[in-house]
């Protein structure tokens, strides 16, 4: 039987860190993978996921500024990124498309570029027993793995926060490229959100094939 919430009670609340520490106690002979994702909630572009495994023992100096992306200025999140990819044991993206979103939901999808981000950091390891600390409160379903779901998660693990830094930066430079291919929509600046620029955008030029169709959005006309 998948491990999905069981554990969630006796998870610790308090400082960030906590958590990792408390899972390498509950689970002593599992890798623990923590995983975060960004853009579940634009109208283009993919939706990332980022796995991290962290080494054991403290956390080395260079990533004692991890916290919560959000948290985080764009010049910190910049200079943390090669730092988590540095220091980390093990590091792996998944994404999944616009095409994808659609075809499944954004739930859906947001697992499914989980999995494979996951799957990424097993096959580099070649890992059999994971534990992996998932930001949020909804578990993968139908996961063979341990896992378990920590609302704000990125302000309690360090694992899943490195994970949200690396999520967030690979799909800032995607969004970048995107800006380069369709320079009218300003992918550079609200990463595709759907802010009134973006939503004007939408309704002078239509969508690209980087929408998400089913996502719904209020258009923005000269009049308004």
């Amino acid at each position: 039987m998948n491990q999905l919430t069981l554990f969630e009670k006796t998870a610790p609340t308090g400082p960030i860190g906590l958590v990792d520490q408390w899972a390498k106690k509950q689970f002593p002979s599992s890798i623990v993978i923590g995983v975060d994702e960004a853009g579940r909630g634009p109208l283009a572009g993919p939706v990332v996921a980022a796995a991290v495994v962290l080494p054991g023992g403290d956390l080395p100096d260079a990533l004692s500024s991890l916290d919560d992306s959000k948290k985080l200025t764009g010049t910190t999140r910049a200079m943390l990124e090669p730092l988590i990819l540095e220091q980390a044991v093990s590091t792996g993206i998944g994404l999944c498309s616009a095409h994808e979103i659609d075809q499944l939901n954004i739930l859906k999808a947001t697992h499914l570029a989980m999995c494979r981000a996951i799957d990424q950091v097993m096959a580099t390891l070649q890992a059999k027993d994971v534990v992996c600390l998932i930001d949020g409160n909804r578990p993968i379903p139908n996961f063979e793995k341990k896992q378990v779901t920590l609302i704000k998660g990125d302000q309690r693990s360090f694992a899943i926060a490195a994970a949200s830094i690396l999520a967030k930066e690979h799909r800032d430079r995607l969004l970048d490229d995107l800006h380069q291919i369709y320079p009218h929509y300003g992918f550079d600046r609200h990463r595709g959100y759907g802010t009134r620029q973006h939503r004007r955008a939408l309704t002078v030029h239509g969508a690209t094939p980087e929408h998400r169709v089913t996502f719904k959005w209020r258009r923005v006309d000269d009049d308004t």
